[in-house]
């Protein structure tokens, strides 16, 4: 029967190959999948965390014109005026009536990226 292997050897074993986010495929042949998994849930808790700040504050907006391919934001003041005309007739604008552009573009912005 084999003997059981004292926990110091299991965790200096740990020490000498290193955390798998943390080296080198060459060292940890699971390093690749922990960087990926640790880059795939920060997007996710940054996307859950913008979502969050934008409901708790009230501040999400309607687009007024959705083109999901190849859509700029308005480039001068006159497009940045007819924007936010356009938003005006969204139900959404009764709740932030004292909204002027430049807080549209700021919320706009924030909705665009």
């Amino acid at each position: 029967m084999a003997s059981p292997v004292p926990p110091t050897a299991v965790i200096s074993s740990i020490y000498s190959k290193g955390l798998p986010i943390l080296t080198s495929p060459a060292l940890n042949p699971h390093a690749p999948l922990g960087k990926w998994l640790l880059s795939t849930s920060s997007l996710v808790f940054a996307m859950v965390h913008i979502g969050g700040v934008t409901r708790l504050t009230k501040s999400g907006l309607s687009m007024t014109d959705w083109k999901p391919l190849g859509s700029l934001p308005p480039m001068s003041d006159e497009e940045w005026r007819a924007e936010f005309e356009r938003y005006r007739q969204y139900p959404e604008w009764e709740q932030r009536r004292s909204m002027d552009v430049e807080e549209f573009k700021y919320i706009y912005y924030w909705e665009w990226g």
